[in-house]
């Protein structure tokens, strides 16, 4: 068995008898029989034979690079895979946060710095994730990606203050100015 055929192949199944290859995918077939219906088969199955190879060689397979990257990006970013382990600086471990407001009446409100800077980890990782969506958003036009990149570069900008935490300079956020 070819199992590198085109969408639009004719093909004869010993079980499901004639059909058409409707989509290309990773390790399968979508392939449409005339008594069966739509039916899965593996790229390698030997119970094929190829009536008539598509001549439209360009058509598209149904494999789209794109397509798998964002779900990729979608999957590991939904379960948190996304997270890249960065250290906090030896100064900040165990330390904490104290926001003390104005108000002496008030009561001061105290964070570990492990938990902020993990937020601030996010924060850069989501960004990052935003910036790649853009850039493979097929309906947005360059000029509009390019606008909206700026945006982002400006919230990395506002965000170099926290580059104290990190232990090393390849982490620091960099802004619109910054190579």
């Amino acid at each position: 068995m070819n199992d590198n055929l085109p969408a639009g192949t004719r093909i004869d199944h010993s079980t499901y008898g004639e059909g058409i290859i409707s989509r290309v995918n990773i390790t399968s077939y979508e392939i449409f029989f005339e008594r069966r219906g739509k039916v899965e088969i593996s790229r390698t199955s030997d119970d094929i034979d190829i009536l008539e190879i598509s001549e439209n060689e360009n058509k598209e397979s149904g494999i789209d690079l794109r397509e798998i990257e964002e779900l990729m990006s979608y999957v590991l970013d939904k379960y948190n895979s996304l997270n890249e382990i960065v250290p906090l600086g030896e100064k900040w471990k165990d330390g904490t946060m104290i926001l003390q407001p104005a108000d002496t009446n008030l009561k001061p409100k105290e964070i570990p710095v492990e938990v902020f800077f993990h937020k601030i980890v996010m924060l850069r990782d989501r960004l990052r994730v935003l910036e790649q969506n853009i850039n493979s958003n097929k309906s947005l036009s360059d000029e509009e990606k390019v606008n909206i990149q700026q945006y982002i570069s400006r919230a990395y900008g506002s965000l170099t203050t926290f580059n104290i935490l990190f232990s090393d300079k390849e982490y620091y956020f960099k802004g619109a100015g910054k190579s």
